[in-house]
């Protein structure tokens, strides 16, 4: 036996090739160790081409007028400015709008919010360019402005027509309800702080062209709205993108107006231009999170089990459409989250506002439509006296194999539920019950300081629900070397798609990762990709990947097994080793020799997820792959004197399937369950009497600290087995662990509901700031005294 060989089989047992894999590993992040050493490039850091100047915008300082004037000479004249642009200097379409064409690269004339941009500055430098901009006077003609959902919907102001889903016959199911609840709700929206800003750097290029250096989760969108502001085919345009310091939604549409602006000013001045975000006017132009409002009205029976369900939402959507309308979707799709409702009635409506135009924010309008029905049947338990785990089981979707209770309100079967068995092991293993006992016996001793419990669930639908985006592109080289070198239509933005997508390469070719390189996002590379949103970067991206690798492959199997005169199924891959019978040669050896006999190493490969179909007008249709589920426990503690509270516990359980990279999953979750607590919880957007957004920095805006994560804290990953064929039968994870910290919102709600003994339901508003957990209090104790 040669060395070779003998190395193979040290790596493998040959008739066992299962015994090596590259895929379910927890290996470190692909550019963990330049992220430590800051070695890691992003936008900003890449070189700066000779003759680079810097543009800022100009704001408006109205939230709704029509500019009577504007004098910029004080502009012109500041030091170090090249140039001044407007509205009337953009050579194609003045749009950057994501679906809808209402949203404008520069306002012309008409401004919709305050920090809308107005015109644009270019300058020598970053520094003088930001100082250029404040110099200029402009004359408003002030208009009414629409400031809250709730106006937005008395006025019937929508950015888009309301949405309606109605199943079954609401109003009979109704009169056989034992009981009604009936409420509202509103939960605040969110402001995505990646840590690296909005930030675009064009290049002019020979002929017409333009390379755009963007900080975005959409490179082909960007550089479709490129082509339409420069008035160029899309040819002209490529936009590369190697990572991104976050992005969370905020950089899937709302880089759109960052790359616009950079390539207009590039194409006139004919020099690179760079549109860095300072944090303040970052948080001021760009929308966030949705923020939602609900009148509510649910019909239950004696033992929990809801029968009737009526929802009006509605949301800012801010001045212009963006995402809404799928979000709003969304929403209205996850209303259920992993109950079965029989009989719904809900409405969805896109309030337009004279604020920032909101777009995506991680989980997409699930959150937003979740925590509502969550809301609901935790008022349900407290009216009934029963604890809200037992009325959520009462409502989880039938097992599989129960027909008549496993078909969600839009019509798609559910075929996939494991929320039984998930929640039945965290119950266990939380030790749910005894300390829901134990919090008790406290609560009945401690006065001031209350703990609160709760567990809650998810069922969240994986798949963009709009269908024709969910395709994938991907090209895979293999060089003469053994090394392997992917490029595909999804970005990093941390979250770990390129270390996932070389794990699926390195395994289909049988090479160690450390062979497999991921190159920057390319618009030239792969051409009409989809958004990295929806949780669908891994899965779609992953099985092009695949394809590609697979192709190649195909080819060296074929090439090994014709050198050794034997079956082409017999051929293995596994340790950097082709194997067939006792013949054996290393990966790149093997690519050496196919180059030399012409045989091709280098693949495309593309993947559409099957099944999907969705009738926008009817909502009903099978918008989503598969269901990832999960449940977590969260313990807090509450000061009932001053609203403050704690975190003590949380315990997490999150079906990612047969996860690529548990390493990598587990730190999504937690990241999700810190970032969805702080949605709940600390992080309060507030705009003033004007319009003005008043939480536009980390002094005003508080996101989670590691000081607010709790001591104990239990992720753990459901043993589960994707039904849908997905990549290697995993699950997605980006968004929906982002519900796990509804259990930390209620947990809170419980604490308060202690004061009285349970008997009300607390008014807790998210997010569930100090002041709105002393309102909630001083509410419940009203409650308690007028019913003495």
């Amino acid at each position: 036996m040669n060395t070779q060989n003998d190395a193979f089989l040290k790596a493998l047992n040959p008739t066992d090739t299962s015994a090596w894999k590259e895929v379910g590993k927890s290996h470190p992040h692909e550019s963990a160790i330049l992220h430590v050493v800051g070695e890691a490039t992003y936008t900003d850091d890449i070189a700066e081409s000779q003759g680079t100047l810097h543009a800022a915008l100009g704001l408006s300082q109205k939230a709704h007028a029509r500019i009577r004037s504007i004098n910029l000479d004080a502009v012109r004249s500041a030091v170090g400015v090249v140039d001044v642009l407007l509205a009337s200097d953009i050579p194609g379409v003045n749009d950057c709008g994501a679906i809808i064409h209402d949203d404008p690269i520069l306002a012309d004339g008409l401004v919709q919010y305050i920090g809308q941009p107005i015109f644009a500055v270019v300058a020598d430098s970053h520094d003088n360019a930001r100082r250029a901009v404040r110099k200029v006077v402009i004359d408003y003609e002030e208009l009414p402005a629409i400031l809250t959902p709730q106006a937005a919907h008395a006025a019937k102001s929508y950015v888009l027509p309301p949405m309606h889903l109605a199943r079954g016959d609401v109003k009979q199911a109704f009169e056989k309800a034992a009981h009604v609840v009936k409420g509202e709700l509103l939960v605040g929206g969110q402001e995505q702080f990646y840590l690296e800003g909005q930030i675009s750097y064009a290049i002019p290029k020979e002929g017409n062209g333009m390379l755009v250096l963007c900080s975005t989760q959409h490179p082909s969108e960007m550089q479709h709205h490129v082509a339409h502001a420069l008035g160029l085919h899309a040819h002209n345009i490529v936009v590369e993108c190697r990572r991104m310091g976050g992005g969370f939604g905020g950089k899937e549409s709302q880089s759109g107006l960052w790359a616009c602006v950079a390539a207009v000013c590039a194409q006139k001045l004919k020099r690179p231009v760079k549109l860095r975000a300072d944090r303040d006017d970052d948080m001021i132009v760009t929308g966030k999170r949705h923020c939602f409002h609900y009148d509510y009205e649910v019909g239950y029976d004696d033992n929990g089990l809801i029968l009737a369900a009526k929802v009006d939402m509605v949301s800012r959507a801010g001045f212009s459409a963006d995402l809404s309308a799928p979000v709003a979707t969304r929403a209205v799709c996850h209303f259920d989250n992993t109950y079965y409702l029989s009989d719904v009635d809900i409405r969805a409506a896109c309030g337009k506002t004279n604020t920032q135009s909101n777009t995506a924010f991680r989980g997409f309008g699930g959150p937003q439509g979740a925590i509502a029905i969550e809301y609901i049947v935790d008022e349900i338990a407290r009216n009934l006296g029963r604890d809200a785990l037992d009325i959520r089981k009462v409502n989880f979707y039938g097992r599989n194999d129960e027909e008549g209770r496993n078909v969600t309100q839009y019509g798609q079967k559910v075929v996939d539920n494991v929320i039984h068995e998930l929640v039945a092991e965290l119950e266990d293993t939380s030790e749910y019950r005894q300390r829901r006992m134990d919090i008790a016996a406290f609560n009945a001793t401690s006065p001031v300081l209350k703990k609160g419990l709760a567990l809650t669930p998810l069922k969240f639908g994986i798949a963009f629900n709009v269908t024709h985006l969910n395709q994938a592109g991907a090209l895979v080289h293999v060089y003469t070397d053994g090394s392997v070198l992917v490029n595909h239509g999804g970005t990093e933005m941390g979250q770990g798609v390129n270390t996932k997508v070389a794990q699926v390469v390195a395994h289909e070719l049988g090479v160690p990762l450390e062979n497999v390189r991921v190159s920057a996002t390319d618009t030239s590379k792969i051409a009409n990709t989809s958004a990295t949103a929806a949780s669908t970067g891994a899965d779609l991206n992953g099985k092009a990947a695949q394809d590609a690798a697979n192709k190649i492959r195909q080819r060296l199997a074929e090439f090994f097994a014709k050198l050794h005169n034997g079956e082409v199924t017999a051929v293995t891959f596994a340790a950097g080793f082709i194997q067939l019978g006792e013949h054996s040669m290393s990966f790149a050896d093997l690519a050496q020799k196919a180059y030399l006999a012409r045989v091709q190493l280098w693949s495309d490969g593309f993947y559409a997820t099957p099944g999907l179909s969705w009738d926008s007008k009817t909502m009903n249709g099978s918008p989503f792959s598969y269901y990832a589920y999960g449940a977590s426990v969260s313990e807090v503690i509450v000061d009932t004197l001053t609203g403050e509270w704690r975190l003590l516990r949380a315990d997490s359980l999150y079906d990612a399937g047969n996860s690529l990279n548990p390493a990598i999953d587990i730190g999504q979750v937690e990241g999700a369950f810190i970032q969805g607590m702080g949605w709940l919880t600390t992080e309060e957007l507030w705009w003033n009497k004007d319009g003005k957004l008043m939480t536009h920095a980390p002094s005003t805006y508080k996101i989670p600290g590691v000081s607010d994560c709790p001591k104990d804290f239990r992720t753990n990953l459901f043993k589960n087995r994707n039904v849908a064929d997905s990549i290697h039968r995993s699950k997605a994870v980006g968004e929906p662990p982002l519900l796990l910290p509804f259990s930390v919102f209620f947990a809170i709600r419980d604490a308060i509901a202690s004061v009285a003994d349970y008997r009300f339901n607390p008014p807790l508003q998210a997010p569930a700031t100090s002041e709105a957990i002393l309102k909630a209090l001083t509410a419940v104790e009203e409650m308690a005294a007028q019913s003495i």
